[in-house]
């Protein structure tokens, strides 16, 4: 078992990334930014690019930071409590495994910040679930694909074909924006017309390691907004009096609240489990991934519905956080395949037969 607790390094990460992001990403400008045509903060995206946290795990000779994927995942965390609107999932999670494992020379750009990627999958696209894809002839990508995650502002699409991982020029590619539930990570439907691709990597491996990665790193940002939903709900409970008595000193209320606790703290151990898999390359990785998903998708839904309804009225208001919360656990949730899915692999992994 690898040791899941965080050291000094990650605990200077966050703090100096909490710090800035209380500051830059406040809820309030959370809130603005989902009533804007902007589909993510771009100078909220420069400052972690000047944090030099978008490539992490990727090796110092290939322009990365020369960390692992824990210190990814602690700036996963921190991102899930704040809801910041930003692709770093997509980009500095999904496309940076995926380029990690095919060897391409596009990572350099994407750890700067010169450019930005996603991969070109629906957002509910599973690592062990089927993969669209569209046609390729001669290097000319013809198809569409639907509900892609951070789509409006990529530079580059990492385009899965039935022979090969392409690279594609957002510029070459129609892009149309989709209603999404979480505003604060929007989707986009892609069109290509004979868009000249260039082959990254043979095969789906590459796609298979980019999407088992998410759903490892995507834990630990449900993680984080589970806390963050915890932290708010405990602190008005301690504040907000009825019947001349704070409300948290009610039996029931503390007893929902102990039970919520025991279960992020489950949570906080599965992902962190992930997330050390992944960055040592244990072979236990599918299986890691799973159960974080399995698990933390329904503890960060479970914790931003209580946040709502215990803080009473004001918690069910567009003015009040907590709807932010709930839309980003409930699109998560969804996301990298749905718990229900993760289940079912968890079983198949472990052999387990179905009842």
């Amino acid at each position: 078992m690898s040791d899941l607790l965080y050291g000094e390094i990650e605990d200077d990460l966050r703090s100096g990334l909490r710090g800035m992001l209380d500051e830059r990403c406040a809820w309030p400008d959370v809130l603005a930014g989902t009533e804007k045509d902007e589909p993510s903060d771009a100078s909220l995206w420069r400052v972690l690019t000047d944090f030099g946290v978008l490539a992490l795990p990727a090796p110092e000779e290939r322009g990365g930071g020369g960390a692992t994927w824990r210190e990814t995942a602690v700036v996963m965390e921190e991102l899930g409590r704040a809801v910041a609107p930003v692709p770093f999932l997509t980009g500095s999670v999904i496309a940076t495994a995926a380029l990690l494992a095919a060897g391409d020379e596009l990572l350099p750009a994407l750890a700067s910040g010169e450019r930005t990627a996603v991969l070109a999958l629906p957002f509910g696209t599973a690592p062990d679930g089927p993969l669209p894809s569209v046609n390729a002839i001669d290097g000319r990508l013809t198809g569409e694909i639907r509900d892609v995650a951070d789509a409006l502002t990529a530079d580059v699409l990492l385009v899965p074909a039935p022979d090969a991982l392409y690279a594609v020029d957002a510029a070459d590619v129609t892009r149309a924006p989709v209603t999404s539930l979480d505003m604060t990570r929007r989707l986009g439907d892609l069109t290509l017309t004979g868009a000249p691709g260039r082959v990254v990597a043979k095969g789906e491996e590459a796609v298979r390691a980019a999407l088992t990665a998410g759903a490892a790193m995507l834990a630990s940002e449900q993680l984080g907004l589970a806390e963050r939903c915890l932290e708010t709900t405990t602190t008005y409970l301690r504040t907000r009096y009825q019947f001349g008595r704070p409300v948290g000193s009610y039996q029931g209320l503390k007893h929902r609240l102990a039970d919520l606790w025991t279960s992020i703290t489950q949570a906080r151990a599965v992902a962190r489990h992930a997330a050390s898999c992944l960055a040592t390359g244990d072979a236990d990785l599918p299986v890691a991934a799973a159960l974080a998903q399995a698990h933390c998708s329904q503890v960060a839904v479970r914790a931003a519905e209580e946040c709502v309804q215990m803080h009473g009225g004001i918690g069910f208001t567009w003015e009040h956080p907590a709807h932010l919360y709930l839309k980003r656990a409930k699109a998560d949730a969804i996301a990298l395949g749905t718990p229900g899915h993760h289940r079912a692999t968890l079983a198949r992994l472990v052999d387990l037969p179905p009842a």
